[in-house]
């Protein structure tokens, strides 16, 4: 039983999630006051828990800050026609950390960043074919460079990865 119990812990510690603290050497710096200020777009694609495509979607953003406090509208056209939209009020702490809500955000997302690395995690609602069900989101952003940003989140529902979003978001000039 003990050694049952050390290989499920060594397989577990060896599936571990990155931390942000691995990131803090990384360049270059992503600021997300000077990256989310503007206009942007992204192109993206949601996969199913196997890694399979089952949606792609472009998204237009209109992003703005005044002191610590930033909004960014987003408007997302689905590969099928769907179309939907969501607005951030993200809110930049003293110490660095950060938190925002949106429409269809429940509760508030907490993150931080960390040379050119973001992360922050929250619940969202998902509409579904047989109604809405509630989703957290595991989300990374890294700074490719001062124009391009890769987002990648992990959806998980009862603390089981069941799908990923993936997306390229650039700044427009």
């Amino acid at each position: 039983m003990k050694y049952l119990l050390i290989c499920s812990f060594m397989l577990l510690a060896g599936c571990s999630s990155p931390h942000l603290d691995d990131y803090a050497a990384t360049t270059p710096a992503l600021n997300l006051e000077q990256f989310f200020d503007g206009e942007l777009t992204a192109q993206g694609m949601v996969l199913d828990y196997n890694g399979k495509m089952t949606r792609r979607f472009t998204v237009l953003i209109k992003a703005k800050w005044q002191d610590n406090i930033g909004t960014l509208d987003e408007w997302f056209e689905y590969d099928d026609g769907e179309l939907s939209e969501r607005k951030w009020q993200i809110q930049r702490h003293p110490d660095g950390t950060y938190s925002g809500t949106a429409n269809d955000v429940i509760g508030t997302a907490k993150g931080a960043s960390a040379g050119a690395a973001f992360y922050w995690r929250y619940q969202l609602t998902i509409e579904m074919d047989d109604g809405p069900i509630d989703v957290t989101l595991d989300d990374w952003m890294y700074l490719i460079d001062q124009d391009h940003l890769l987002n990648k989140s992990a959806i998980i529902k009862y603390g089981l990865k069941v799908g990923e979003v993936v997306l390229m978001i650039k700044k427009q000039p």
